[in-house]
């Protein structure tokens, strides 16, 4: 039994190089990162020490950390010729980090290559992360059934991440996370209800950010939608970038078997009360219970 994070961001060495070989967005500028979408954005580079963020995933007492590409940058949705150096990149810099160090493999959208994703899968990867708005209506579904197929095949997850932020670019630095962002996982919560379940019904998914506080419309559902309101075991959400009250209420509309830990480290900070307020047990289930059934289908 080990506490886990299923939500952090560590960039190496060869995806920093990777991105900065470009000269259009996504491409990085020194530490400054260039997207369409958004503003600029300035990294810290030890956000992206892989030594230091050991040490900090040591304080907070993790046994697993899994990292993700940044699907807001919009490597998943570059032509493949494009996304194919990036998402080598990723993967060989995200297999070669230390423990405590897991990480979700990922795939381009545009140009779907479900052997490609199997190979990267293949190298011990946890599951597979897609962004929110490759899996928004039944269209997305029609495209990414191959690798929804595949993870199916292979008993393992899915993860739901924010993908790139249209529009935000004109905006204050804090629109797009506040925006688009939950907007889409809102979006790909309910399409997941509608297209997603129906066509894998062995899939076990996590949404990022508590799927954009989607679950809280249930009551509403109940009264306009399909008449089911009974939460699905095999869906989760992570908690990153919220406190006490949006998890509780989550926790009241899910049930406290739903939620896992994600802090989306190094943009957003761990909690400093793991259970959100709702005492040990809830930390219990949040860090290490429900983490275990999402990763592996056990109890």
């Amino acid at each position: 039994m080990t506490n886990v994070d299923v939500h952090q961001h560590l960039w190496s060495p060869s995806l920093v190089t990777a991105l900065r070989a470009r000269r259009e967005p996504p491409y990085l500028d020194g530490w400054t990162l260039y997207l369409d979408g958004e503003p600029p954005y300035g990294l810290p580079p030890a956000d992206h020490d892989a030594a230091l963020r050991a040490e900090l995933a040591a304080t907070d007492g993790l046994g697993l950390a899994l990292v993700s590409l940044s699907a807001p940058i919009g490597v998943e949705w570059l032509p493949a010729a494009e996304a194919r150096p990036l998402l080598d990149a990723y993967h060989e810099g995200a297999a070669a980090l230390p423990a405590p160090f897991g990480a979700w493999a990922a795939a381009c959208v545009r140009d779907i290559d479900a052997k490609a994703t199997a190979d990267c899968l293949d190298q011990g990867f946890t599951g597979l992360q897609l962004p929110a708005d490759a899996l928004a209506d039944a269209a997305g579904y029609d495209r990414c059934a191959p690798l929804l197929e595949l993870l199916e095949e292979r008993d393992l997850p899915l993860f739901v991440h924010p993908g790139p932020a249209a529009g935000g670019s004109a905006g204050p630095g804090w629109w797009p996370a506040m925006v688009p962002y939950v907007q889409q996982m809102h979006a790909a919560w309910f399409a997941f209800r509608a297209y997603g379940r129906p066509r894998h019904p062995r899939l076990r998914v996590c949404f990022a950010l508590l799927a954009g506080l989607a679950p809280l419309h249930g009551e509403r559902f109940a009264a306009r939608g399909d008449g089911g309101t009974e939460p699905d075991p095999m869906v989760f959400v992570e908690t990153s970038s919220y406190g006490p009250r949006a998890v509780e209420s989550v926790v009241r509309a899910l049930g406290v078997d739903a939620v896992v830990q994600g802090s989306d480290r190094p943009y957003a900070e761990p909690p400093q009360h793991p259970g959100h307020g709702l005492g040990g047990a809830a930390a219990y289930a949040f860090r290490i219970a429900n983490p275990r059934r999402l990763l592996t289908g056990k109890e």
